[in-house]
Parts: C-alpha cells; sequence; structure tokens
C-alpha cells in the first residue's frame, strides 16, 4: 500500500538512517549469515588468537634469554610451548585462511553468497567455542596441556599427563577441527557450484584456485586428525588403549598426527601463496605469468603433500629413508615453478611499491630463507644432526611465518577498502612491514646456529657453559621488536576507521579479479550487476576496456593477453594484422 499526500511539496525531505544501536549490532552478529561479516569474525578472531600466541612467544624468549630460570617453572613453560604452537597452527592460521576465503571467493567468482550461510556461520561457532575450550586449560588446577602441540603418545596419555587441561585441549581443538571440515565442505560446493556465468574453471582468479584446493587437502587430513584426537581422548578418560604398545603405540599416532600434519602445512601455505599471486600482478602493471603453470603447481604441491609426512620421523628408524626423501625433494620442484611465475610476473613490468607489494615482497625473501633450509632436512643424514634443534624451530617459522604472516599482511593493506571502504594508511604500513621485517629475521636467523650448535628445542633452561647465552639474548631481542612492529599496525586500523571512505569500486587503480567490479564494500549479496567475464582479468577488462579491445580483438590472438608487457601487446597484433593482410 502507497500513501499519498493531499499537497505535493516543493523540497523532498533527505533523512539519513539511523546508526544501529550497540545491541542490535550484537545480533547481527549472532545471527548472521553474510558470508563477508563471517569472514570479518573469522579474520579478528583469528587475529586476535595472534596476538594471544605471540604475547605466550614473548614469555618464552624471556625465560630463554639467560641461563637457569627467570620468568616460569618448567612446568609452565612446557605449558606455554605447546599453546604457542597449538594457537599458531590451529587457532590462528588455519581459519584466518577461512576469513580471507569468506571475504573473498563469493566475489571472485560472482556469487551472491556461499553456498550454505548457515553452515558458514555454524562453522565459524565451533572453531570460536573450541578455541575457548582449548585455551580454557590455563585456567584449571593443573594448567593447560604441556605435552607439545604434536601431541605425542605415550607422553599425552592420562598417566603421564594428567589433568583436566590435556582433556580440553583435545576436545576443543577436535570441535575447532570439524568447523574446518564444514568450512571445507562449503568452499568445495561453492567454488564448483555458484560460479557466475562465463566464469570457467580457468578464468578463476589463483586466490579461488588455491581456496579449492586447500578445501580439498582439508577433507583429506582433518578428519583423520578428528578421529585421532578421539582415540586419544578414549585413552585418556576410557582406558581404551588404542596407543597402547602392543597396539602401536608411538610410531601409530606419529603416523596419524604426521598424515595430518604434513598436509596441514600446504594448507596453511596455498591459500596465502595465493594471495600474493593476486597482489603480484596490480602492482606491477602485468598479467600473471604462467597462469596455467601455478595452477598446475598447485595441484602438484596438493598431491605430494600426502606422500611426504614420514620425512618428520626420519630418526625414528621405523620409516623408509629413500622413499620419504625423496618425495621431501621433489615437492620443491613445484614450489620452484610458483617462484619462476612470481618473479616472471613482475620482470618487465612498471612496479610500485605500495605496502601491499611491499609485504609480498618480503614474503617472497622470508619464505625462500624457508624452502632452501627445507631441502636441508629432506636429507636424511643432515636431519639426523639437527632433528628436535632449534634448526627445525628456525625452518618452521621461516615457513609458516614467512607465509601466513606476511601474506596475511599485505592481504590487509590491499583488500582492506574492499573490505571496510577504507585505506590503511601508506606511511605507517611501511613503518610497520621494516620493523616486522628486521624484527623476525633477528629472531629466528640465529636460532639455525643454535640447532647447528646443538641447542634442542622445547628445553625451559640451559647451562651457561654450554655457549647458547648470545645467540637466545639476540633472538629476545628481536622477539620484542617483532611484538612492537604490532602497534602500528594497530594504530593504523584505528585512524583508518575515521578516514573518508574510498569512492570507487578499484582505488588501486589495476584491480584484476571480479571484486574490484563492485563497491567498496560491497551490498548484501555482492553485485548489482556483473561485468562480462572473458579472462581470469574481468575487472581490469571493465576498468581498461582500451587494452581489453586490443587483447579481444582477434579470439585466435591467444598470446596477446600473455604478453609480458603493452609493447608486446601491439607487437602481437600488429604481427597478427600483417599476417592476415589487413
Amino acid at each position: 500500500m502507497t500513501a499519498v499526500s493531499d499537497a505535493p511539496s516543493t523540497t523532498q525531505r533527505v533523512t539519513t538512517p539511523r546508526k544501529p544501536s550497540l545491541g542490535q549490532q550484537v545480533v547481527r552478529i549472532l545471527t548472521t549469515t553474510d558470508h563477508k561479516l563471517i569472514g570479518k569474525l573469522y579474520l579478528t578472531t583469528s587475529f586476535a588468537w595472534f596476538l594471544v600466541g605471540g604475547l605466550l612467544a614473548l614469555v618464552i624468549r624471556s625465560e630463554l634469554a639467560f641461563p637457569g630460570s627467570q620468568v616460569v617453572s618448567d612446568e609452565v613453560y612446557n605449558q606455554l610451548f605447546t599453546m604457542h604452537g597449538t594457537i599458531m597452527l590451529l587457532l590462528f592460521a588455519t581459519p584466518l585462511f577461512f576469513g580471507f576465503a569468506n571475504v573473498l571467493v563469493p566475489l571472485q567468482i560472482g556469487a551472491p553468497d556461499v553456498a550454505f550461510p548457515r553452515l558458514n556461520m555454524l562453522a565459524y561457532w565451533f572453531y570460536l567455542f573450541g578455541g575457548i575450550i582449548t585455551f580454557s586449560g590455563f585456567f584449571t588446577r593443573e594448567g593447560a596441556a604441556d605435552f607439545g602441540w604434536t601431541a605425542y603418545t605415550p607422553l599425552s596419555d592420562g598417566v603421564r599427563s594428567p589433568g583436566v587441561g590435556g582433556d580440553l585441549w583435545v576436545m576443543g581443538l577436535w570441535l575447532a577441527g570439524l568447523g574446518t571440515i564444514l568450512g571445507a565442505v562449503n568452499f568445495t560446493v561453492t567454488i564448483i557450484c555458484m560460479r557466475a556465468p562465463g566464469m570457467t574453471m580457468f578464468r578463476m582468479p589463483i586466490f579461488v584456485w588455491n581456496s579449492l584446493v586447500t578445501s580439498l587437502l582439508v577433507l583429506i587430513a582433518f578428519p583423520i586428525f578428528a578421529a585421532a584426537l578421539l582415540a586419544l581422548a578414549a585413552d585418556r578418560t576410557l582406558g581404551a588403549q588404542v596407543f597402547a604398545p602392543e597396539h602401536g603405540g608411538a610410531i601409530l599416532w606419529q603416523h596419524l598426527f604426521w598424515f595430518f600434519g604434513h598436509p596441514e602445512v600446504y594448507i596453511l601455505a596455498l591459500p596465502f601463496f595465493g594471495i600474493i599471486t593476486e597482489i603480484l600482478p596490480v602492482f606491477s602493471r602485468k598479467p600473471i605469468f604462467g597462469y596455467v603453470g601455478l595452477v598446475a603447481a598447485t595441484l602438484a604441491i596438493a598431491v605430494l603433500s600426502v606422500a611426504v609426512w614420514a620425512h618428520h620421523m626420519f630418526v625414528t628408524g621405523a620409516v623408509d629413508l629413500a622413499f620419504f626423501s625423496g618425495m621431501t625433494f621433489l615437492i620443491a620442484v613445484p614450489t620452484g615453478v610458483k617462484f619462476f611465475n612470481w618473479i616472471g610476473t613482475m620482470w618487465g613490468g612498471s612496479i610500485s611499491f605500495d605496502t601491499p607489494m611491499l609485504w609480498s615482497v618480503g614474503f617472497l625473501t622470508t619464505f625462500l630463507f624457508g624452502g632452501l633450509t627445507g631441502v636441508i632436512l629432506a636429507s636424511p643424514p643432515l636431519d639426523f644432526h639437527v632433528s628436535d634443534s632449534y634448526f627445525v624451530v628456525a625452518h618452521f617459522h621461516y615457513v609458516v611465518f614467512g607465509t601466513v604472516v606476511f601474506a596475511m599482511f599485505a592481504g590487509f593493506y590491499f583488500w582492506w577498502p574492499k573490505m571496510t571502504g577504507r585505506m590503511l594508511d601508506e606511511t605507517l604500513g611501511k613503518v610497520h612491514f621494516w620493523l616486522l621485517f628486521l624484527g623476525f629475521h633477528t629472531t629466528f636467523l640465529v636460532q639455525h646456529w643454535l640447532g647447528v650448535e646443538g641447542m634442542p628445542r622445547r628445553y625451559a633452561d640451559y647451562a651457561a657453559g654450554d655457549g647458547f647465552t648470545t645467540l637466545n639474548q639476540i633472538s629476545t631481542i628481536g622477539a620484542f621488536l617483532l611484538a612492537f612492529s604490532t602497534l602500528p599496525f594497530l594504530w593504523n586500523v584505528y585512524v583508518s576507521s575515521r578516514s573518508p571512505k574510498v569512492s570507487v569500486d578499484d582505488p588501486w587503480g589495476w584491480g584484476r579479479s571480479l571484486e574490484w567490479a563492485t563497491s567498496c564494500p560491497p551490498p548484501r549479496h555482492n553485485f548489482v550487476t556483473l561485468p562480462r567475464i572473458r579472462s581470469e582479468s574481468p575487472a581490469f577488462d571493465l576498468h581498461h576496456p582500451e587494452i581489453a579491445a586490443l587483447e579481444y580483438a582477434d579470439n585466435d590472438l591467444s598470446g596477446a593477453a600473455d604478453a609480458p608487457d603493452m609493447d608486446g601487446r601491439f607487437g602481437n597484433l600488429a604481427e597478427n594484422d600483417k599476417g592476415e593482410g589487413r
């Protein structure tokens, strides 16, 4: 029913939408099925866990700065490194992927939402409460779990690690893992079934490809981990004896855990490889070099990642060294292909070192170090020498931190205007980068040398005569610099929340994927109208039609889209016209 006034007014009243009350905002958050808001919840929660895990790491480094006990007892130290590893891997890095995927995947494939919005919401709440349960062991009388984040049996059974903290760790991770599995199902179906017209598989952005492959890896690896956790819970609480020595014991747990654990490394890495691949073309002013090769490398990494788990078990003497060493060396090949393509994307480009690009280059540098030390650990004789030493700790942080954290901040600075409608400050972003870059390398580079000199990991103390003090103190100084580097980012977020909103779809000017063809931030169902999708760069085609017209003037001219620069595009077109006598 429409109401009509008796006398027409010559002026039109302009009303400003009333800001929702705090209660309305809370209810919206608790009941939302909007993939963008759920993605922000994932990102906020995982970043909060990142801060908590970082605080635990500061206590660990403070304890190791000098020989003897300074800050905490040996028992509390065991709880700290157990929960630090658990939080950083399973409560920060893994759900961080789902945060970016929730925000970006439907936008990049032209979908109005994910396939199962309510399941998406349920997966987040499973993750949130699973994480709280896992961490709540600190508030029990015996303290949190203290058997290491790998939970090796028999150390993690009810006899050697009694107390409710271990039980909370097991069941909390099981619940959070269930949320991860549900999220992977959701994104697999979304990507396969909800792409916009014209968005073929080989027009999908690389981030979407990597999200699909990561989701499939989750469906392979996480059910194994969930089953192992339930078996461990049965051993701890019911006396089930699943991991008793006569049934496989410690070796059975290691096989189950690392069959999950090594694909988990690539579950962490692949989405963030995708983030870097989205950023490099934008700030190099060039299309992706070797799109098909990047997709093939991603698939190869996924296949090989489930065949190398036992390289974590070289020192057990219970695995085939030649096979698992060879497979570990082999997985470096598709990773090298990715590096080749990333460098090829930048080669000859008009590079601008905006903050997202700076973080991306920092990622390339740091992850390269981690990859090189990974090749060292793939050799059994060298692995025997440094196994369970700080060399492994340094390698693991270069691989995981160098991938996840550098790419996370690259993604934050790149997609912040798309998520919030506001830009982050460039100067603060660069200060943030250099503080973190220097702090990270100061912390972990020297740990390689500590490991070679023989310092074991997970030790709460060392003797003054061991010769570890100086390098530990350097590492501790770097850790505090690393922690301090977060402050410019938090201040940047605060300043950004009070800055003017952007008024264009693509504030960077050279965005290629579909999210840059809608407003900042997008409307509830993402698009008012969808542009025509003719390549893997639909937003670029929309905003730069003069270049798109050159690329698609002749359907047979497939090389134009892949030419390394504008001169190459014009050259290909001219050669084609000449050949056809135009």
